[in-house]
């Protein structure tokens, strides 16, 4: 068991660390506030290879391992859930989809230009009726000649509005769940294809969110990505290593927390003295620091076993489960501790806290990752906790 970072990763962070106090921590609350897509800033990311840090260095990528990747997401969320939104979404989704399925003609054909920054990509999975149950999606792709037909909606698409490539699954065979759904690539303004308006959030309203409605989108056959109705199939496998993401922006963002309410905790003065004199002040540090510890341990597990290419959907969703739920509490914790400056839009805990919700719920909410979790203990016949 491993407790610390490689040489290379720490490399890695702190090349990280550098770029997001240049780029993003200092334009973060304008992003929120304006609801604006950072794109300068993801184009200056990209240009250091955040775009593709597991794609391979053939493709134009970093060719870095899982953790590095999670340490990344972390690191970039301490200061924005949005922009962590849009990296993992992109690296782990988008990008992850084509390294996964993809034959070697769509990798060198698209990889390159995502990992560059060229193109964003986006995956969309959800529709208007079916989140959770996304097996139950309605959208369908009908065989024509040279191709398909697309016809449907997708909803919560991230960069929606800004994406140069979309993943979209549809159904190929009528009748069949998890069995009878496919992937395709499809490019942006493909005719057919109408994206909608940006939606209004509660957070990570730096990150494009939108919906997509698709009518008689021709795609060539040459873009069927992976095999015909196994593209549940492998979106169960990237929804695995997503939530590997999602746990590390979790982690950032309740690590943010913390390092604002200690150094808040420091300055503001009651009844005399430091607020963080306070026990009842220290013993809220003491647990979010204890509990993001914890976090961070859970989500560098789940990217190790991934790493090593072990099966890892008890520890993936332990790992999202746990640091979804840990954010929030950091988060609440750390407005309390600011009191009524909390608050207000000054300081960068309420959003934080705005951020943090998103955890819970995307890629698999708080409910669906106990599921997997007690599925996974349900059926394994060894014991109830493996370290080997």
């Amino acid at each position: 068991m491993y407790f610390h970072l490689s040489e290379e990763q720490r490399d890695f962070l702190e090349k990280v660390r550098g770029l997001v106090l240049t780029h993003v921590a200092p334009h973060a609350a304008r992003w929120d506030e304006e609801e604006a897509f950072p794109a300068e800033a993801v184009r200056a990311l990209a240009k250091e290879g955040l775009l593709g840090i597991t794609a391979p260095l053939a493709l134009g990528g970093l060719g870095l391992d899982p953790v590095s990747y999670a340490a990344g997401i972390e690191e970039v969320a301490r200061h924005d859930g949005s922009m962590a939104l849009i990296l993992a979404s992109h690296n782990t989704l988008a990008c992850g989809h084509i390294l996964l399925a993809g034959n070697e003609e769509q990798r060198r054909r698209f990889l390159p230009r995502m990992a560059s920054g060229e193109i964003l990509g986006a995956w969309a999975l959800s529709e208007p009726e079916s989140g959770s149950d996304a097996s139950a999606l309605k959208t369908r792709a009908e065989k024509v000649e040279g191709g398909w037909l697309l016809n449907g909606s997708k909803m919560f698409v991230t960069q929606g509005t800004v994406a140069g490539l979309y993943i979209i699954m549809a159904r190929t065979t009528p009748g069949e769940k998890q069995h009878g759904i496919s992937a395709f690539i499809v490019e942006a303004g493909t005719p057919g294809l109408k994206v909608a308006p940006p939606l209004k959030k509660m957070g990570c309203r730096g990150s494009d969110t939108a919906a997509l409605a698709l009518k008689d989108l021709f795609v060539p056959a040459d873009n069927l990505l992976g095999e015909v109705d196994h593209g549940f199939i492998d979106a169960l496998r990237l929804l695995e290593k997503g939530r590997v993401g999602i746990g590390a922006m979790a982690v950032g963002l309740a690590r943010g927390c913390l390092e604002e309410a200690r150094d808040y905790a420091r300055k503001r003065n009651q009844f005399g003295r430091p607020i963080a004199s306070f026990q009842a002040i220290q013993w809220k540090l003491a647990d979010m620091a204890t509990e993001i510890d914890a976090a961070r341990l859970l989500v560098h597990r789940a990217a190790m076993m991934q790493a090593e290419g072990r099966a890892s959907a008890r520890e993936s969703a332990m790992a999202k489960l746990y640091a979804s739920e840990v954010a929030m509490r950091a988060a609440n914790n750390a407005l309390q501790i600011h009191g009524g400056y909390g608050y207000l839009r000054t300081f960068p805990v309420e959003r934080y806290l705005r951020d943090a919700k998103i955890c819970e719920i995307g890629e698999g909410t708080s409910e669906v990752q106990r599921m997997i979790i007690a599925r996974e203990l349900l059926k394994d016949r060894g014991e109830a906790s493996d370290f080997s």
